[in-house]
């Protein structure tokens, strides 16, 4: 019984002393080089953590602009790394969620999506900064933070095509909006069996089709944009990329379903507010005419 027990408490041991590395070996931090102590963190507070919990790695402007130069704009891109990510791993079927701080340009279905198109599916992902940025970035500090847990590397043209993804997604969406945007992309994506045999015509139809079934108008420009990504993505394995556009699928539809109750909530809210401002309205008509002094009748 003593050897038993000696043997139990060395496993209990054992465990306890494996499973806070593995939680930490699951999960990292990419903070922009650029930022001051004090941003730094602001980034952590954002992310609900103290720094030296999680490993923290580096991104530099250097490392960014390899991803987005030829698909960003340099003044977007800028000269300093600002956006930060927290990345934790998932197990497979877990899905992905995406929450962001301070980023004004790309939104979490945006992320997703690319993402998926860049191999990644299962991971629980914050993006944030000390003040608004664009987090056009951001997908650099994920590729890194994936690459280092896992000790595997990303297929360096699906990071690339990723990339043109969130910027022609990020591009759409000032003008129809992410979901719809995301959502086009999406199905394009899901039909690179059928496009990679077609003309750009052709593709400019299927687009054209796609785009009027969410009630959208696009521009030469923005085909022209989506053109140019489907040929991108003709490089990727396609039935890779339909596997995990479809894995995705779910999480994006929930995202749609909560930014879509959000919108509803905020009408009731301010058809609410609008009714009880006329009541107010309506009873300080009511009030001032008895405040209001009659006209002295002549003797």
């Amino acid at each position: 019984m003593k050897k038993l027990f000696s043997i139990l408490l060395c496993m209990l041991l054992m465990l306890s002393m494996t499973a806070p590395a593995w939680a930490v070996n699951q999960s990292r931090t990419v903070i922009g080089a650029d930022l001051n102590p004090a941003q730094v963190e602001a980034v952590y507070t954002n992310f609900g953590l103290r720094r030296g919990e999680v490993i923290e790695l580096t991104m530099t402007n250097a490392e960014e602009r390899r991803y987005l130069e030829g698909f960003v704009d340099s003044s977007v891109i800028g000269t300093r790394s600002i956006s930060c990510v927290y990345v934790e791993l998932l197990p497979e079927g877990s899905g992905m969620s995406v929450t962001t701080s301070n980023i004004t340009w790309c939104t979490g279905d945006m992320y997703i999506s690319a993402l998926a198109t860049a191999g990644i599916t299962d991971a629980r992902i914050l993006v944030s900064a000390p003040f608004a940025v664009s987090g056009t970035a951001a997908l650099s500090g994920v590729y890194k933070a994936y690459e280092d847990m896992t000790g595997s590397k990303l297929d360096d043209m699906a990071k690339l095509v990723s990339t043109q993804e969130l910027t022609v997604t990020g591009d759409l969406a000032q003008q129809i909006g992410s979901m719809d945007s995301t959502s086009i992309v999406g199905e394009l994506k899901l039909m690179l069996n059928e496009t990679k045999n077609m003309s750009d015509e052709e593709i400019r139809g299927i687009i054209t089709d796609i785009a009027g079934r969410y009630n959208v108008r696009l521009t030469d420009t923005q085909v022209n944009q989506l053109i140019s990504l489907c040929r991108s993505l003709e490089g990727l394995n396609p039935d890779q990329l339909k596997q995990r556009v479809e894995e995705v699928q779910g999480t994006l539809q929930k995202v749609a379903e909560a930014k879509t109750k959000i919108v509803d909530f905020a009408q009731q809210v301010k058809g609410f507010i609008e009714s009880v401002s006329d009541f107010i309205d309506k009873i300080s008509e009511f009030i001032a005419k008895f405040q209001t002094k009659p006209e002295s009748i002549p003797a």
